[in-house]
């Protein structure tokens, strides 16, 4: 199925004078042809400074053009792309390269000012890992998920798939979230440069700011995430209706999307936000309103084509669907109402690393650890998750990961750590904190700073309860179900 550096190459081919990357925050912006010369270029250098094909890269860049170029350098040269935050903790970048074996890191200093290069032949395509994105996963704490380029440029295929597509190439996107997150890569920067439509980056995400980015380069597309919607439902209507004026698709994914912030960004621009759901593991679209053609408050869609869904019990054989929402309120009480979200796709990944161990079955089918039911159109709901993985703004948070920061303070006897619904976010990170009798305990400002300094800003706990017990089974493992409310 190709390298998913062949996407700039064949934009370079077809349009190459176009305008095709605009970066707002450096102030500056290259045509196609431009950028995929700078891909090569980028390329040749990785391979001179000793980056070897197989080789797991770590790209701790921002959403920036650099980030792009040095993404598509290295699946040219063969490498595999570990992407981070660039603001991520250094406990954290130790963690993902030793876990990773990843040789360099890739800074924004580090990068420097990428140089135009003679065309480089892409090593590497189908099968072979072109990112290796470190997530929470449903079988435990920070993992390496494996995405060949197949599983990349399937979900590419897949959501060009739809009809009417999505994106054209006469679209310019607004891409305000970040490009180290699949969604980001995935439906914002992959989708794009596969038709051709205009890159409009954002380094990050500010409502008013980016109503002036979207008027000033003509926006036609944003992708974003719940707290972007927040944002701008916040604002006076006239403004947000000037700043989007010329904006006619709003999409939302990574997490479910409040109905009331729904209805009011309708009601400010008088366009629906069709929303999406995925998952790293599937590269990462699954499903979408697209598909329908109209927005649906509560539901995420149908899957796209060529991607299968189905509900299945915790032994994976399948249950009964589909469900009528009327019946939601029985659904716990009736075995045959709801189920695991299973997945089946060309999209899906090759496993966690380093071996490719707990991937799809056999069979094809990937087994998540989302809950839901189908309704009688045929639309996916998600009601609940089968574990307690938090997701914050579509990135995942393991609870063990940050409850064993937290009981590494002084004065500290047990935490546990919950998500609650967060209408800017999702979810949002809620500790509770048990202190160590007759001992100092920290602060609930206390808690959040040491967190902060220890961990990526969206595990660090929004809200910090104290208590003098946490419910335990039998066996003395921990409840966590009753500390959500």
């Amino acid at each position: 199925m190709g390298n998913i550096s062949d996407l700039p190459a064949r934009a370079a081919r077809r349009w190459p004078d176009a305008v095709g990357l605009i970066d707002t925050t450096a102030g500056s912006d290259f045509t196609w042809s431009n950028l995929d010369s700078l891909v090569n270029g980028q390329a040749r250098r990785f391979a001179a400074e000793g980056v070897e094909p197989g080789d797991r890269v770590i790209l701790r860049l921002p959403t920036s053009a650099g980030f792009v170029i040095a993404l598509f350098a290295l699946a040219r040269a063969g490498a595999i792309a570990v992407p981070l935050s660039p603001t991520v903790p250094e406990r954290e970048l130790e963690t993902v390269r030793e876990q990773s074996g990843a040789k360099f890191v890739v800074t924004r200093n580090s990068l420097g000012e990428p140089e135009a290069g003679e065309p480089v032949e892409p090593i590497g395509d189908g099968e072979d890992t072109a990112l290796l994105a470190y997530t929470s996963g449903t079988t435990g704490p920070v993992r390496g998920v494996m995405l060949s380029h197949r599983a990349l440029l399937a979900n590419v295929e897949q959501l060009g798939s739809v009809q009417p597509p999505p994106l054209t190439e006469e679209d310019r996107v607004l891409i305000a979230i970040p490009l180290f997150h699949v969604y980001g890569l995935g439906p914002g920067l992959l989708q794009s440069v596969s038709v051709g439509a205009t890159v409009v980056l954002a380094e990050r995400f500010q409502a008013r700011e980016a109503l002036e980015i979207t008027a000033r380069h003509r926006v036609t597309v944003i992708g974003g995430v719940p707290a972007m919607y927040t944002e701008l439902a916040a604002l006076p209507e006239e403004e947000v209706r000037k700043g989007l004026e010329s904006v006619r698709l709003l999409s939302s994914g990574a997490a479910p999307l409040h109905p009331k912030i729904l209805a009011a960004v309708g009601e400010k621009t008088g366009l629906g936000v069709y929303e999406g759901y995925g998952l790293t593991e599937a590269a990462p679209v699954v499903t979408s309103t697209l598909v329908t053609g109209h927005p649906k408050p509560g539901s995420v869609g149908r899957p796209l084509p060529g991607v299968e869904i189905r509900l299945v019990g915790p032994d994976g054989v399948a249950e009964r669907v589909p469900l009528d929402p009327d019946d939601l309120a029985d659904a716990f009480d009736d075995d045959g109402g709801t189920g695991l979200v299973a997945v089946r796709g060309p999209n899906l990944f090759s496993g966690y690393w380093p071996d490719g161990a707990h991937g799809p079955a056999e069979d094809g089918w990937f087994r998540t650890g989302d809950v839901g039911y189908i309704d009688t159109d045929g639309d996916l709901h998600l009601v609940d998750r089968a574990n307690d993985l938090i997701i914050v703004n579509g990135f995942n948070v393991y609870p063990h990961e940050v409850e064993k920061v937290i009981s590494e303070m002084p004065g500290v006897r047990e935490a546990a750590v919950v998500g609650v619904i967060d209408e800017r976010s999702g979810e949002a990170v809620k500790a509770v904190v048990v202190p160590e009798p007759g001992a100092a305990a920290p602060s609930a400002e206390e808690v959040a700073a040491h967190c902060a300094r220890m961990l990526a800003g969206y595990k660090v706990p929004k809200t910090v309860e104290f208590a003098d017990s946490l419910p335990h089974s039998v066996t003395g493992k921990l409840r966590r179900v009753g500390l959500r409310s």
